[in-house]
């Protein structure tokens, strides 16, 4: 079972080396402006986080066989469904391989935020994520403030809620 994991974790990274759209990036800096991030949801939306300035903005990769992201995305989806009205956004990337594919939708229907394939970015500034689940927080005025591996009740509460509009 750990060998199957380190498998999927390496073609993973491969596959998002691959898929890295448009140009040759690095991992979001802490403390720096977000990089470019447009992509297309499941639904058929263009999604630009450029156009997301003025709202903290959780950038969340995840997968369908990866166990931590199943146990986070209840959070996450309850989290956003509360702080949704306050100016809060996230913005699910599946990193699914191409046998899994068909697993995201279904995964997704539960979710009341937006979700993407990883092969649906089209300005990818953030490079191959390193692992799943991964989450970057993004304030307001579009700066990259934390990045988490697994995102807990918690640690939402204590890190975005207080960046949050008023």
């Amino acid at each position: 079972m750990r060998l199957a994991r380190l498998i999927r974790l390496v073609l993973l990274g491969l596959l998002g080396s691959a898929l890295a759209c448009n140009r040759a990036s690095a991992a979001p800096v802490l403390g720096e402006p977000a990089p470019p991030l447009v992509l297309t949801g499941l639904d058929g939306k263009t999604i630009d986080l450029a156009k997301l300035r003025g709202k903290v903005v959780l950038v969340n990769y995840w997968a369908t066989w990866c166990a931590p992201c199943k146990v986070e995305m209840p959070t996450l989806n309850a989290f956003f469904q509360r702080y949704h009205d306050r100016g809060l956004e996230i913005i699910g990337i599946s990193v699914d391989f191409k046998s899994d594919i068909a697993k995201v939708p279904v995964a997704a229907k539960s979710l009341a935020y937006p979700i993407a394939l990883l092969g649906a970015i089209t300005d990818n500034g953030f490079g191959p994520p390193e692992g799943v689940p991964l989450t970057y927080v993004i304030d307001v005025e579009g700066v990259v403030r934390d990045k988490f591996i697994a995102a807990p009740d918690k640690l939402l509460h204590d890190v975005v809620i207080p960046m949050l509009p008023r």
